[in-house]
């Protein structure tokens, strides 16, 4: 089944779940190494920050902590990721080393062209499934590019993903915190 129709189905089971004047205001789909697929469902009243419930491939609540953590670092992780890929806005450095090619045509300047193509061959459109598999093969096409970029020393895309971390761990935090259910 097409992640489409998976998202489908579980908006209607966390629908369910909605307490007197929430709604359902987001999904992320996620699949830790160890747990299968969680969706994380954000449920929205009023001006209150989002609560939230996490359900498994079923729609059935999910009671690990352990699994519902793992599940929001990931999504967080893979949508840091997305963001921080290419500096952070990929079509226009793309844009921009076309021109570069076109005015100065320097040395090595396709090969960046081409690692800027796979980078941006790599991101998956929304809907997407957050996976380590996923993580990694961005981790490593922004690597690629960066060192076609001539950039060897350290990595701009690296540094972005360490300096995410906190925030990643409070939106794990915040999701644990506002847990509509049991956690165990």
């Amino acid at each position: 089944m097409a992640l489409d129709d998976d998202l489908e189905q579980i908006a209607e089971a966390a629908a369910a779940f909605a307490a007197p004047g929430e709604r359902v205001t987001g999904i992320l789909a996620a699949e830790p190494l160890r747990y299968g697929r969680v969706f994380l469902c954000a449920y929205e009243s009023g001006d209150e920050r989002p609560a939230w419930l996490a359900l498994d491939a079923g729609g059935a609540p999910v009671e690990s902590l352990a699994a519902v953590r793992e599940a929001a670092k990931l999504a967080a992780l893979c949508e840091v990721a997305e963001e921080s890929a290419g500096g952070g806005d990929l079509p226009q450095l793309r844009e921009r080393l076309r021109e570069i090619r076109e005015t100065e045509a320097p040395e090595g300047i396709e090969a960046a062209e081409t690692r800027a193509a796979e980078l941006a061959e790599t991101l998956q459109a929304e809907p997407r499934l957050a996976t380590t598999d996923y993580l990694d093969r961005l981790g490593a096409a922004a690597r690629r590019l960066e060192q076609a970029l001539g950039d060897d020393a350290g990595s701009p895309f690296a540094a972005a993903m360490q300096q995410a971390l906190p925030a990643v761990d409070a939106l794990a935090a915040e999701v644990e915190r506002r847990y509509k259910g049991p956690l165990a």
